[in-house]
């Protein structure tokens, strides 16, 4: 069983590069690693479970020519032809994920398989918490672009339509009065550079196959059930096989960095994320974690302690920010709580969520004033 338990002195391991090498962590389970250039992470694990009619691959990546040939040359490299896929399973609605499916259902006539709430929109946004780097952490350098290039796809005139779309997307108004909703600043130049290139590739996914919580379905020879885990997303889907003791768990609980919980979701977003994790500390016997980000992992219950006393480190630090400056923004409560380098609507949305968190406990005050939102903690 490939089980990788993280060395906290060690790199990230989200980061690394996607390797080439087919693993197979258990068996009928492979691991093909594709690439991400521009979110901060190394690789997406798409997982092929395979089965006497052929493979269900579980995220097969962004769109692109660089992730469809690194699939393409996996596919190959584990002896299974394009056409073999019969399912293509999509964890949550980030483009890292959900990007090459609906393509991969276009050429090979696969099912697509989501959680029942599961929505495709383009959104750049799919950073994690990592991303997010606390004050006083030195700078990282400049990110490289996608590998650009396009198979047939929508005409010109769609294509400057949905490039427009994108933009729009980018600079939406914040709900909380700070930075358009959109990756930070450095960044935004070369997601609007890559845009076209991108959307050439995209084939949003329909999914044939929408999954309830606690729903059922055979992949692989082996029963999964269908865990709704919100707080990341609010379309997040596990799904868990106790055949095995598996848990597949898209970017829910990740090996070494912590995912990014959005205080755009309805309710309590933290709240919600951290029961989701209660949820699946509870399953029995899960042996081994197939993440999304980073190398399969056993102890799920530690991995989901050391989440949790992140927040809640995460949560006291702002509180004593508040303490020091007394009624703030949430733009200036994230300014003092992130590295200049993470500043923008990423590290408002993360703030944000933590500070809702607090004021539904009864730990803040939040007041409006001309579209801005002022907490008191």
């Amino acid at each position: 069983m490939a089980v990788a338990e993280p060395d906290p002195a060690s790199p990230k391991q989200e980061k690394e590069e996607a390797s080439t090498e087919v693993v197979e962590v258990v068996p009928g389970i492979l691991r093909l690693q594709l690439p991400i250039d521009f979110t901060g992470l190394g690789h997406v694990n798409c997982y092929a479970l395979v089965d006497g009619r052929g493979v269900a691959l579980v995220d097969p990546g962004l769109p692109g020519e660089g992730t469809w040939q690194a699939l393409g040359a996996r596919l190959a490299a584990a002896e299974i032809p394009l056409e073999r896929v019969h399912t293509v399973v999509v964890t949550h609605s980030h483009p890292d994920h959900y990007g090459s499916a609906g393509l991969l259902a276009e050429r090979t006539g696969a099912d697509v398989v989501a959680f029942e709430r599961f929505r495709t929109r383009w959104d750049e946004t799919d950073l994690d918490d990592d991303e997010l780097t606390p004050a006083g952490t030195p700078a990282d350098g400049p990110q490289p672009g996608p590998t650009p290039g396009s198979p047939s796809g929508p005409s010109p005139e769609e294509l400057e339509a949905e490039v427009i779309d994108v933009e729009r997307m980018l600079n939406q108004p914040s709900p909380w009065g700070g930075t358009p909703f959109g990756p930070p600043p450095e960044r935004l130049e070369m997601i609007r550079e890559h845009a076209a290139e991108f959307l050439r590739w995209m084939r949003p996914p329909s999914p044939t196959i929408r999954i309830a919580d606690g729903g059922r379905i055979t992949l692989g020879g082996r029963d999964w059930v269908g865990l709704f885990t919100p707080g990341h997303t609010d379309d997040h889907l596990c799904l868990h096989s106790e055949d095995g003791g598996i848990l597949l768990a898209g970017d829910q609980v990740l090996p070494t960095i912590t995912p990014h919980v959005s205080g755009f979701l309805t309710d309590d977003s933290l709240n919600r994320y951290v029961e989701s994790l209660d949820r699946l500390t509870g399953l029995p016997g899960v042996e081994l974690v197939l993440p999304a980000h980073g190398h399969p992992f056993g102890d799920l219950g530690r991995r989901v302690a050391e989440i949790k006393r992140h927040h809640d480190e995460r949560l006291d630090e702002l509180l004593r920010i508040g303490a020091e400056v007394g009624e703030a923004s949430v733009v200036d409560l994230s300014q003092r709580l992130f590295a200049p380098r993470s500043w923008g609507a990423m590290a408002e949305d993360e703030t944000f969520a933590h500070l809702e968190h607090l004021r539904l406990a009864g730990r803040a005050e939040r007041r409006e004033e001309a579209g801005i939102l002022y907490y008191r903690l």
